[in-house]
């Protein structure tokens, strides 16, 4: 290798791993946020919408399953392409089919071939990152592919939701304007397949993978090793139980925006929603992940365990506070959504380091992609039945239900085992 070759290979990576990882959120944001969003201001009830939008997690909860599949057939590098332009043809069959009778049913289901499709593009994006850099650079890029994924958020549910609110105001039509705002994604979509077909490296590596034993038996020893980990039903406890309460108010927390006054909710406009939780709460969230790291690298995950449960959690209490006093001013609103998404970024980091800490040793990605399996069935299974709570509590007893159902995490805390110095710098 020249002297010049590792500064031209950076550069070249600047021009691939922002599009990647901004495309790789996109489609995630859509089906889990601009969802809830639209079927919200179509009046889906808010059981149906927490139920069927749950169902949704269930591609990247068994995506593990197929992961291999991207392995053996075809480069990851193909498969990035394609998915990206299915992922828009997808995108195009939202915007048709939401002004439509059957928008419900119909929209669903392209959102389920979204949500695989979305799901296997990150097993291929972040197999190809591993291929493409030397591992300096991945390590020098990562802080780029969080940055980026984190822009997707802000742009799907700050951008993307402030602009369907306000193309209802000027068109008049709910239907029109989501599908102006789908049209849109199919476009660039289509846009951003072409343009990594033009510019995403070639490298050796990527190559359709070839196998000496069996992939069943290959793949059940993979799984099996996993599950023979000590202490396996406290590692899968915490997995599942840590987000019990957080994944039953995500939910919910769109609907109660935009839900009128009479009914309990703060009555904002899509568009206000679409600043407050989709921008500023989102930059509140990626604020507390960065801190979150920053404090672990410097004291440990074992020594931050507690502090961190209780700042994902004790700020729950600020939606009681919104729901019984229904503030107008928008500063107050906002400075409590950025209060409780502080707190959920802050403390999800330990989350993260544990699943890492549990993934060590051999297969370590394997085992680490089971983990993400679990955390988001630990998404899935509470999720489902909270719009039904909901309807049958009211929205400030669903509040005081969440803050209930937190006590679960702080058990599961309790039990695991932690490496005292894992995390820390050395």
């Amino acid at each position: 290798m020249t002297p010049d070759a590792t500064p031209a290979r950076a550069a070249r990576a600047w021009r691939w791993i922002p599009t990647l990882y901004f495309g790789q959120g996109i489609p995630y944001v859509v089906v889990m946020t601009l969802s809830v969003v639209m079927y919200k201001n179509l009046q889906v009830s808010n059981t149906d919408i927490a139920l069927y939008t749950s169902w949704l997690y269930l591609p990247w909860v068994i995506k593990p399953l197929w992961s291999p599949l991207v392995d053996l057939f075809r480069t990851k590098r193909g498969w990035i392409v394609t998915l990206q332009l299915v992922i828009g043809a997808a995108l195009a069959s939202v915007a048709l089919t939401v002004p439509g009778p059957a928008y419900f049913q119909a929209t669903l289901a392209v959102f389920w071939l979204m949500a695989f499709s979305s799901a296997t593009h990150d097993i291929a994006a972040d197999g190809f990152y591993l291929l493409a850099l030397p591992p300096h650079q991945q390590a020098a890029f990562v802080g780029v592919r969080s940055t980026c994924y984190r822009l997707a958020m802000i742009a799907g549910q700050g951008g993307l939701v402030y602009l369907a609110g306000a193309l209802q105001a000027k068109t008049g039509s709910v239907t029109q304007a989501w599908a102006y705002v789908f049209w849109l994604l199919a476009g660039f979509f289509v846009l951003l397949g072409g343009f990594h077909a033009l510019v995403l490296p070639r490298p050796a590596a990527d190559r359709a993978g070839h196998r000496e034993t069996p992939l069943f038996r290959e793949f059940l020893a993979v799984f099996a090793s996993f599950f023979r980990k000590k202490e396996i039903g406290t590692i899968l406890g915490f997995l599942l139980l840590y987000r019990f309460a957080e994944a039953q108010l995500l939910k919910l927390v769109t609907p109660f925006l935009l839900d009128a006054r009479e009914v309990g909710g703060l009555g904002l406009t899509t568009q206000q929603v679409g600043i407050l939780y989709g921008t500023i709460g989102v930059i509140a969230l990626t604020v507390g992940g960065l801190i979150g790291g920053l404090v672990i690298s410097r004291f440990g995950l074992g020594r931050l365990r507690w502090p961190m449960v209780f700042c994902m959690h004790v700020p729950n209490l600020v939606f009681i506070f919104l729901g019984l006093a229904q503030p107008g001013n928008l500063y107050v609103i906002g400075g409590a959504l950025a209060l409780e998404q502080f707190g959920y970024g802050f403390g999800f980091t330990a989350y993260l380091l544990y699943m890492m800490m549990v993934a060590e040793g051999e297969n370590q990605t394997a085992h680490y992609a089971i983990c993400t399996g679990f955390m988001a069935l630990g998404m899935m299974l509470p999720g489902m039945a909270a719009g039904w709570i909901q309807d049958q509590l009211g929205y400030v007893p669903f509040f005081v239900w969440v803050c209930v159902a937190t006590i679960p995490s702080f058990v599961a805390t309790g039990l695991i085992k932690v490496d005292p110095q894992f995390g820390r710098k050395a």
